[in-house]
């Protein structure tokens, strides 16, 4: 390793090991060596390689990715946060996904990851009153990615949403750190009520296949809802819920239920 690349892998271990992984992927597969090179080898930091990424991805006739550019870049240079938020989800991809075995997949073809990556973006604009914008990364990502998440809404970090069709999450809705989903999660409304009427969602929670969460209630810290589950009413925390409506069947059987990915209740019912 060279002295520049050593001292990268010590300042940014996340971005290093994406770099080495892209120059071997290009080393076993010469054909992608151009959308590698472009994707992750051509940039500097991982930063600069997402701007990329949403641009290219988010570009339309009604923007250019130029533009598109120009704002992702503004956003990483203003909120280092973003950045660092990016890096954990990546880890939390590939701790928690079995599809996936390098840090560079979710940059490159996880529309869930990459569908986060760009609400936070989002989600920035939001903060900064620039709501028409924001608006338009939302209608954007919600056409490239299948992935409708309002750019109100409060993500933590370390997110991995699996396969991540057709999830929606609305406006006033909170996720916790460390949280996992499957595709088809909805944290939704219950009606046409205005103000504060969506899902908070604890730290470390597992939410299964095709579960909707509705109304303005709180699911507690590293518990479990099970797949195709319809929940109407406060969880506790470290329990299983599960059913239409969802009902609390169990404790959660393990300490950290969003990050061992277990979704096996039948020894609860």
């Amino acid at each position: 390793m060279s002295e520049k690349r050593a001292a990268i892998a010590r300042v940014d271990p996340v971005w290093s090991h994406i770099c080495d992984e892209a120059r071997a992927a290009v080393r076993d597969e010469p054909l992608m060596g151009g959308l590698i090179h472009s994707g992750i080898l051509h940039h500097p930091t991982l930063e600069r390689a997402l701007s990329y990424r949403f641009s290219l991805k988010l570009a339309s006739g009604e923007m250019s990715e130029q533009i598109l550019r120009e704002i992702a870049d503004e956003a990483y240079a203003a909120d280092p946060d973003l950045g660092q938020s990016a890096r954990a989800d990546i880890v939390a991809v590939y701790d928690r996904d079995p599809a996936c075995h390098r840090f560079m997949q979710p940059l490159l073809y996880f529309k869930g990851y990459q569908a986060v990556q760009a609400y936070r973006i989002g989600h920035w604009l939001w903060g900064q009153g620039r709501r028409d914008l924001a608006y338009f990364v939302q209608m954007r990502v919600s056409e490239a990615f299948g992935v409708d998440i309002h750019p109100g809404a409060v993500i933590g970090k370390g997110i991995m949403i699996d396969h991540a069709h057709s999830i929606v999450i609305g406006e006033t809705a909170v996720v916790g750190d460390n949280v996992s989903m499957l595709h088809s999660v909805t944290l939704g409304g219950t009606g046409k009520e205005d103000g504060d009427r969506h899902p908070k969602i604890g730290d470390g929670v597992l939410i299964g296949a095709g579960a909707k969460v509705l109304g303005n209630i709180h699911v507690g810290d590293r518990s479990r809802i099970a797949a195709g589950s319809v929940v109407l009413h406060d969880v506790p925390c470290c329990k299983t819920v599960a059913g239409v409506p969802a009902k609390v069947i169990g404790d959660a059987g393990c300490d950290q239920p969003a990050l061992l990915m277990d979704q096996l209740i039948d020894r609860e019912s």
